[in-house]
């Protein structure tokens, strides 16, 4: 198995781990999303995520629930390529998959002392409650300006695609 590989975990697995980090003081930063095509929007997120603890777990939903609420045309990357590419960042230090339309239940298993959401979902941060009811606290991180997947989409069509002249 690959170095990269070995970050990817079970939920079951990871919360059995939470609680011996958790047990050795390490402050626990989580964070969630689809990290459909991989960008620099994406990459200084994640950095950002990392330096507000000692260590960074990455919830990526499958891709039934990509599928859920981004529609039936996504994720372009399936699921495991994209658990792969999410592991091999440095920066992270585990990745595992939920099937959940939000991840409340994945936080409340993991407990994180952190949490890191886009400033794009201030209006509502699941899994907030849970993190600060044990003391935690939620982050909201910048976006990039002009950097998003969908973003990356439209060019990709643009570019790609005759012109319709509709």
């Amino acid at each position: 198995m690959r170095d990269a590989e070995k970050k990817i975990w079970t939920r079951e697995a990871l919360a059995e781990e939470c609680k011996r980090l958790r047990s050795i003081n390490q402050r626990i930063v989580f964070t969630n999303g689809a990290f459909d095509l991989m960008h620099a929007g994406h990459a200084t997120y994640l950095q950002l995520a990392r330096r507000q603890g000692d260590l960074l777990i990455v919830g990526l939903n499958t891709d039934a629930s990509v599928r859920r609420y981004k529609g039936p045309k996504r994720p372009i990357v399936d699921e495991q390529n994209r658990a792969r590419m999410m592991a091999a960042l440095e920066c992270v230090d585990y990745v595992t998959l939920f099937d959940e339309d939000e991840p409340k239940n994945l936080i409340a298993a993991l407990l994180p002392d952190v949490l890191v959401k886009a400033e794009d979902w201030a209006h509502y941060v699941s899994g907030r409650d849970i993190v600060e009811q044990h003391g935690g606290r939620v982050v909201l991180a910048p976006m990039v300006e002009g950097l998003s997947t969908t973003v990356l989409i439209r060019r990709i069509l643009e570019a790609y695609l005759p012109e319709t002249g509709a």
